[in-house]
């Protein structure tokens, strides 16, 4: 085999390992939430009963999504009265507390993807947070306790699952 053919099929073989992983977040609230995300950035505004995905490329390292309630926008600038960033619809920074945060760090071919649910900043809305080959996390309230989410930097509630899988948020569950 020739080193040119060699060399295409180990791009090859890294890029078909080095997709993206697919978050759905779907609203089971019974109002208009606007999901957010960083450090892939974005906002959007999702209506009540409604489902989206956003793809996440592998190697994001320590990304969160999070929901904005209350929100106003005209154009891309507003304000929400929880998990707000800056008045932005697009988000290129951490949303203000509280906000239910659903983190997460992306491997990349056949490493793990990690993933939590976080109320260490404060809780506006319960989540549900899975991977598909890994644990189901459920956040109701406040008070949901490790292994289903953060309440303090030194609890244990990370969770891993098989690089690059897809993901599901529900707020409102």
């Amino acid at each position: 085999m020739s080193t040119s053919a060699v060399l295409f099929l180990l791009l090859a073989v890294f890029a078909a390992g080095a997709s993206a992983a697919t978050f759905n977040i779907k609203n089971n609230c019974g109002s208009t939430i606007w999901p957010a995300g960083i450090p892939m950035g974005g906002g959007f505004e999702l209506g009540s009963g409604q489902t989206s995905s956003i793809n996440v490329p592998a190697g994001t390292q320590a990304g969160r999504i999070w929901a904005r309630t209350g929100c106003s926008f005209n154009g891309g600038s507003g304000s929400c009265q929880t998990g707000d960033c800056g008045g932005q619809l697009s988000c290129s920074l951490s949303g203000q507390p509280p906000a239910t945060l659903a983190e997460f760090t992306i491997g990349g071919g056949s490493t793990q993807d990690f993933y939590d649910i976080s109320v260490i900043d404060g809780f506006n809305l319960a989540m549900d947070f899975s991977c598909s080959t890994g644990d189901a996390l459920q956040c109701r309230d406040p008070s949901c306790p490790p292994p289903q989410a953060y309440q303090h930097p030194n609890d244990v509630a990370t969770h891993a699952c098989s690089g690059n899988n897809n993901y599901q948020i529900t707020f409102c569950p």
